[in-house]
């Protein structure tokens, strides 16, 4: 905040109020905001009245330091718990100093900004972008460990779904069990929900890449995508596999293996020092010298988050990003590959070590062929 010069800084997205307080509610589709100023010592979390004993049993912080905004504010045409939130700030003498307001986020929407302008007219608002997203870039050891245990749910997930799908079984009905396997853990810890659905994508949808499921039984001949994700704490770690129903033809084994072999290499050009870019080119000469050429977005970063997506909005593994790794930064790289009507998916999701990587999962690296 003082290297940007940003006096007060207004928290929207869930995962960085999450990070910095420990607030974690399903409350995010409504007004609130975690109110970080950089001469206190304690943020401040606003929020709707009927859940404030949520901030106070999930967060650190004091009781004083958690305000109920009123339920006239929610829900209304003519206000809005930004009004509240603008009166607290020039209450407590904060409407005069640079406030930093996360412009990119899911859930600060346009009439939010509106209001806080038309409430704070003197107020020097600045795009404060995904400061505390790069902030969580760097995960500490307890994260890790979060992320491990979302890795264990994610392949006795995959588990579930690659042996459930059959001739004859709806792919609502794998998804369901998916559903059960990540949530019901193991005998250690149990599982939370992911910010992003189960994705099972069959036939011509795998060419697709953010389709879920429907009610349609798998056929003796069909081709599946599964695109998953363990959640513990709120952190993820995805997993993606592809799934054939009986024999399938040599070509597809073959993009399936080219898949495969540019994970790979794309894998042991991660060390620190490297940037994201370098990790894309490396996958883009190996599967060039095997005849495929694509551009290729090639991963991102990952950590903890909330509905709808589980990405961290930062470093991303593609061409023009310069982001040097760091040990303990973590991303899921997901490469992907099309032929013709039918798309080839294969991911992992690793951590940059002192000397190079560690993958979260220890899943087999195939083409599924039931």
């Amino acid at each position: 905040m003082q290297e940007e010069g940003i006096d007060v800084l207004l928290i929207t997205d869930p995962a960085n109020m999450n990070y910095l307080s420990g607030y974690d509610a399903w409350t995010f589709y409504v007004g609130q905001m975690l109110i970080v100023m950089v001469d206190e010592q304690e943020p401040i979390w606003i929020g709707r009245d009927q859940d404030i004993n949520g901030a106070r049993l999930t967060t650190w912080m004091s009781k004083t330091h958690i305000i109920p905004c009123p339920e006239a504010y929610y829900h209304a045409e003519t206000t809005s718990p930004m009004v509240f939130i603008a009166d607290f700030l020039h209450q407590h003498g904060q409407s005069s100093r640079t406030i930093g307001v996360e412009m990119d986020t899911y859930y600060f929407t346009a009439s939010a900004y509106q209001f806080l302008k038309e409430k704070m007219p003197h107020t020097t608002f600045k795009n404060a972008g995904a400061l505390v997203n790069w902030v969580r870039l760097i995960k500490s050891e307890q994260e890790i460990e979060y992320m491990k245990r979302a890795a264990t749910l994610v392949e006795k997930a995959m588990t579930t779904g690659v042996e459930m799908i059959e001739p004859g079984v709806r792919a609502n009905e794998v998804a369901a069990e998916i559903y059960y396997t990540l949530i019901n853990g193991t005998k250690e810890y149990g599982g939370d929900y992911p910010a992003g659905v189960p994705l099972l994508p069959s036939g011509e949808d795998t060419t697709a890449l953010h389709l879920t499921w429907s009610d349609r039984q798998y056929k003796a001949d069909d081709y599946t995508i599964l695109k998953l994700a363990g959640c513990y704490h709120r952190y993820h770690s995805p997993l993606s596999r592809t799934v054939t129903i009986g024999e399938t033809s040599d070509e597809i084994k073959e993009t399936a293996a080219v898949c495969e072999e540019g994970l790979h290499e794309a894998l042991e050009a991660v060390k620190p020092g490297t940037t994201c870019e370098e990790i894309e080119s490396a996958w883009y000469k190996k599967i060039e010298s095997r005849g495929t050429v694509k551009d290729s977005y090639l991963g991102y970063s990952i950590g903890a988050n909330y509905p709808p997506d589980w990405g961290g909005h930062t470093a991303n593994l593609r061409k023009g990003d310069r982001t040097m790794l760091q040990p303990n930064m973590t991303f899921h790289m997901i490469p992907r590959l099309w032929i013709g009507q039918l798309g080839v998916e294969m991911s992992e999701t690793f951590r940059v070590t002192e000397t190079g990587y560690e993958t979260l999962t220890d899943y087999e690296r195939k083409l599924f062929v039931k």
